[in-house]
């Protein structure tokens, strides 16, 4: 079982509670963004298109810890950009650790056997290293030679100090499926807590937008795979809901509440991949993001979304209500054969709203805003027989621009 039983048992009573107090909507994993820089610059990626200003802030500690506190999820996956660049990282994941939170640091492990000394094993912690293939598929995603070597060789040396550790592979058209099932098997026999998997988003700022999949051959792509894997005893770390989903045999709804995003501009509406707006509060953006604006069906960005950040969650809370429908996909995989489960209609979706430079120049402003002005420059005389400088009788002051 990839989820350690101990985890699965105290989020499965999380959810139950939630459940039985009818909340309506809830959080089922804080998805902790603490900054947006990374030392790499995937081709599929639309986290890293920002000035220099934006891509230099972070998250404090405290704010991380406030953002954990509002939420109030049992399970912190830690992203970014790459979180390794964050100096108090180390800091934010053993405060989240002392709260008994479940966290997964996710990394493309450039970094990882650097870094590795400043973090302990423990039951509640996790690296979540970035792989989307074999050594060609994965370099190629990541537009750089060697990354897929240098994350493999992390991987081992982690394991033998004991943490656990899995990996997260974003699959993109033209992936095949035989190839991904070997890529699996390979993962499994280096020793891999588990795996998580989906298919790429489609980020309006990504450099590539050629290589992202619709619904449809997502699920045909999914359903090619788990069909090779029968019997292959693959460890997967989601819901066995979200994977029969991915194979096109559940016709779910989006809830993206169910993974909320804190990052460095606040709390981001409405999910972790589409950033629309953001609240200054985690109540506020509860109670005041139009959530039947978003999802599949209700808007031309989400049509081809089947992303665990909106899924995984209506997976999850579907296994409470039909406990003996999870107990058949776990027992015996991912239906590959019978007809998929009808589409949702796209006929009544709104159309795409495109507000990213917009948003970029409102930061950008708000940054410029909390910068404190620079003194004045007080212009001094150096007398010609070298005495000690003096302050010029009516100084000159020079206008100097913030850093």
């Amino acid at each position: 079982m990839a989820v350690p039983i101990m985890q699965a048992v105290r989020v499965g009573k999380y959810v139950v509670t939630q459940h039985l107090k009818k909340r309506k909507r809830y959080p089922l994993v804080l998805m902790l963004e603490p900054l947006f820089r990374c030392n790499l610059a995937c081709a599929g990626c639309g986290k890293i298109d920002y000035p220099a200003a934006i891509l230099n802030q972070r998250m404090t500690v405290q704010e991380c810890m406030d953002a954990d506190a509002e939420a109030g999820a049992p399970v912190v996956a830690v992203a970014g950009g790459e979180p390794l660049l964050h100096k108090e990282m180390p800091q934010i994941i053993r405060g989240l650790i002392a709260r008994k939170k479940y966290v997964y640091l996710c990394t493309n492990a450039l970094l990882l056997e650097k870094k590795m000394d400043e973090y302990e094993p423990s039951p509640f912690f996790s690296w979540d290293v970035h792989l989307d293939g074999d050594k060609t598929m994965h370099d190629s995603s990541v537009c750089q030679d060697g990354v897929y070597e240098r994350a493999v060789a992390a991987i081992k040396k982690a394991k033998e100090r004991g943490f656990r550790v899995s990996i997260n592979c974003t699959l993109f058209d033209g992936a095949d499926p035989q190839r991904v099932a070997s890529f699996f098997d390979e993962v499994m026999a280096m020793g891999v807590d588990g795996i998580m998997t989906a298919p790429g988003y489609a980020y309006e700022r990504a450099p590539d937008q050629e290589h992202f999949l619709n619904r449809q051959k997502t699920k045909q792509l999914f359903r090619d795979i788990f069909r090779l894997g029968k019997g292959h005893k693959w460890r997967f770390t989601q819901s066995p809901l979200f994977l029969n989903f991915l194979a096109g045999n559940e016709q779910y709804h989006c809830t993206p509440w169910g993974k909320p995003l804190r990052n460095v501009f606040g709390w981001q509406r409405p999910c972790y991949l589409l950033g629309e707006g953001y609240a200054k509060s985690f109540r506020e953006l509860m109670d005041d993001t139009k959530w039947d604006d978003y999802g599949t069906g209700n808007y031309e960005k989400c049509a081809d979304c089947m992303v665990h950040s909106g899924y995984e969650s209506t997976a999850v809370m579907d296994a409470v209500r039909r406990p003996w429908h999870i107990a058949k996909v776990a027992l015996f995989g991912p239906e590959t054969e019978k007809p998929m489960a009808p589409e949702i209609s796209l006929a009544n979706q709104r159309p795409a709203q495109y507000v990213f430079s917009k948003q970029v120049e409102e930061q950008m402003d708000a940054i410029a805003a909390r910068k404190p002005a620079k003194a004045p420059r007080v212009k001094v005389i150096r007398t010609a027989e070298g005495a000690n400088d003096a302050p010029a009788a009516k100084p000159a002051v020079e206008a100097t621009a913030a850093d």
